[in-house]
């Protein structure tokens, strides 16, 4: 909100003035207000391994979070340049493997990644889709520059979040709403229909649609009810759905329906216990034979999971150079591979300054953050590397951007990040904004909404 001291950004004077001018308890009662429109609507989400209950209201801030026309274009053109190279490359290592034959990427580390699926291998999928759905972790740094913290290829999650904050944020600020001009986002469900639509097998008329979920005990089971609630599609389990002569039908009160588009928020290792898990009570037996044969598409393609291992990460750079022929447009996040020898002694010298990540985790867990850990948490994670160095990647402790928030003791800076929302079918949609993330302890650097972070809307302006 500040440039610096004493300076109110340009864009941020209406919300400035709106806070100077308003009473303390009338900003208590919009938050109030606020907080009881998430709780009516359910707006909830679990947190495992807690001792005290696991599902909770998602935190939410009442400020927004403003981004300018220029700012958002360049971020647009990057996340776009950073998904068709993405896609390229799941194509290229489940066909060709010509980046892997060049040396591009080395072949160890797309073998060796968990969410490698060797069944993928030679087979094709529509318009040579394999990623339907992408949301990207953005932070920006004190420079102004927005830099890609991760990328999210599986089942990213939160544009429920994203969807509903502008809704209240409509109803508690309305004055404000209409002062700013503000891109839309509400056609986000629409163009993921059509998307999906798009991506539909072939001479099948008006397709069927559904998204499968793994069930109510999902941490993210709101935003798949969600979904398929805005979009007007069946929202399905493993058991609602079966094969036969590799197609797959939809068990309903009027007897079978044909499937031809699954929006699936299941693991792959989940989805087909013939293929994968045999012990997967989630999944659909026959699912995968059915994919193989082209007769229902999968949204995300199985096997995507490869271009999102945070060791993968290091060489996107490469990956953009390689096939588009261009340098980056959004630049990575500084990252040690722990398989190199230099760059693990550096590592392991450097514990307390860096932050450790587990490859194949989200959602904040598998992570340690060096300035704020103790001597055994260190210990803990030196013994976990040098055990399997090829599971853990470390970065810089980045100083991420602050946003001002209310908290209990008025008005706060916390640390945020940006995730917008990318689909890819026909075409490439980013709706203008996306979920941005807060980390609402005082000082916390984690915005995962498992480890206390919570959200606050995102404006992107119009100019």
């Amino acid at each position: 909100m500040f440039e610096n001291a004493s300076g109110v950004r340009e864009h941020y004077k209406p919300l400035f003035d709106l806070l100077m001018s308003l009473p303390a308890e009338e900003v208590r009662r919009r938050k109030h207000s606020a907080d009881v429109s998430f709780l009516h609507q359910g707006i909830t989400f679990t947190v495992y391994g807690r001792s005290e209950g696991t599902e909770k209201i998602f935190p939410y801030d009442l400020l927004p979070r403003i981004v300018t026309s220029a700012e958002w274009a360049r971020i647009e053109q990057g996340l776009a340049q950073r998904i068709t190279a993405l896609n390229l490359f799941l194509k290229d290592i489940y066909n060709d493997g010509k980046i892997l034959a060049d040396g591009v990427v080395p072949r160890e580390v797309v073998y060796s990644c968990k969410q490698f699926r060797r069944q993928m291998r030679g087979l094709q999928v529509p318009r040579d889709v394999y990623v339907t759905v992408v949301g990207s972790d953005l932070i920006r740094l004190p420079n102004g520059e927005f830099v890609v913290l991760e990328d999210n290829l599986r089942v990213p999650s939160g544009v429920s979040y994203m969807l509903t904050n502008r809704r209240v944020m409509k109803r508690i600020f309305p004055h404000l709403f209409r002062r700013y001009s503000v891109r839309p986002i509400e056609n986000y469900t629409q163009v993921l229909l059509s998307t999906l639509r798009s991506l539909a097998p072939g001479n099948r008329g008006e397709p069927t649609i559904v998204l499968l979920t793994p069930g109510v005990y999902n941490s993210a089971y709101f935003e798949h009810a969600f979904l398929a609630r805005q979009m007007g599609i069946e929202l399905v389990e493993g058991r609602d759905l079966l094969t036969h002569d590799n197609k797959v039908y939809m068990r309903t009160t009027t007897g079978l329906r044909r499937v031809d588009v699954i929006y699936r928020r299941v693991d792959d290792e989940y989805l087909d216990p013939l293929a994968f898990r045999p012990d997967s009570a989630l999944g659909v037996a026959g699912l995968f034979n059915a994919y193989r044969a082209g007769n229902v598409t999968l949204a995300n393609a199985v096997g995507t999971g490869v271009a999102d291992d945070k060791a993968l990460y290091a060489y996107v750079p490469k990956i953009i150079k390689y096939y588009l022929d261009a340098d980056p447009i959004l630049n990575n996040v500084e990252t040690y591979l722990l398989t190199e020898e230099k760059q693990r002694q550096h590592v392991l010298d450097n514990l307390d300054k860096l932050v450790v990540k587990a490859v194949g985790e989200s959602g904040g867990y598998g992570m340690l953050i060096g300035p704020a850990s103790t001597a055994e948490e260190r210990a803990e994670f030196r013994a976990r590397i040098l055990a399997d160095p090829r599971n853990y990647i470390a970065q810089p402790t980045l100083g991420l951007s602050r946003a001002p928030c209310l908290t209990e003791e008025g008005l706060q800076p916390r640390h945020v990040d940006l995730r917008p929302y990318i689909l890819y079918g026909e075409k490439i949609t980013i709706v203008p904004g996306g979920l941005t993330r807060v980390a609402l302890r005082k000082g916390s650097l984690v915005v995962n909404s498992s480890q206390g972070g919570g959200s606050k809307d995102t404006w992107v302006l119009n100019s």
